[in-house]
């Protein structure tokens, strides 16, 4: 064989040992394109968890009142008085005045909230107080009679009972002070 046989044959084998390569397509990203993205896993984790635990709907302050719930302050009332605690409840027929001249709570007809503990605490020191007025409104005027005494404290006191308070009447039905 000749050289020129020899390239012939080179040639003609050569075509056959020299191919393309395959290529392959990855339809996965690559680890920094995952990093890059992020992973969703904790937070579809927290999102399946909270689809299984039910929990409370939140109301609003208007569907609170419905409720007869007051809604808590938006600013601490540091600066209410004994007096002015008083008065709002008695606005808000939570506690009236009655014929008798003590404070009476009157839970049923209360209006927007509740009476607590503390308000009940209250309604019971007032009344401490004025039955020691009256005691002492005795010892000043000592030949006057208690029931008599109380009546016209009452008479007095009932012109500062704020608008709209709940009071007692004489015959022992309750309704507001008209203004």
């Amino acid at each position: 064989m000749t050289r020129r046989g020899l390239l012939l044959m080179a040639a003609l084998a050569a075509p056959g040992c020299i191919s393309a390569p395959e290529i392959v397509m990855v339809d996965r990203a690559t680890a920094l394109e995952e990093q890059a993205a992020g992973s969703y896993k904790d937070v579809e984790q927290r999102l399946a968890r909270a689809g299984m635990n039910p929990t409370p709907v939140p109301l609003t302050p208007n569907q609170l009142e419905d409720l007869g719930i007051q809604p808590p302050p938006l600013v601490e009332n540091l600066g209410k008085t004994q007096a002015d605690r008083v008065d709002d409840l008695v606005r808000r027929h939570c506690v009236g005045e009655g014929k008798d001249g003590l404070l009476v709570v009157t839970r049923k007809q209360c209006q927007a909230g509740r009476v607590s503990a503390d308000d009940a605490a209250m309604v019971e020191r007032v009344n401490r107080a004025r039955r020691q007025l009256w005691q002492w409104m005795r010892t000043v005027r000592p030949g006057v009679p208690e029931e008599t005494l109380r009546q016209n404290w009452r008479q007095a006191h009932a012109e500062g009972v704020v608008c709209g308070g709940w009071v007692e009447a004489a015959d022992g039905t309750w309704g507001e002070k008209k203004c």
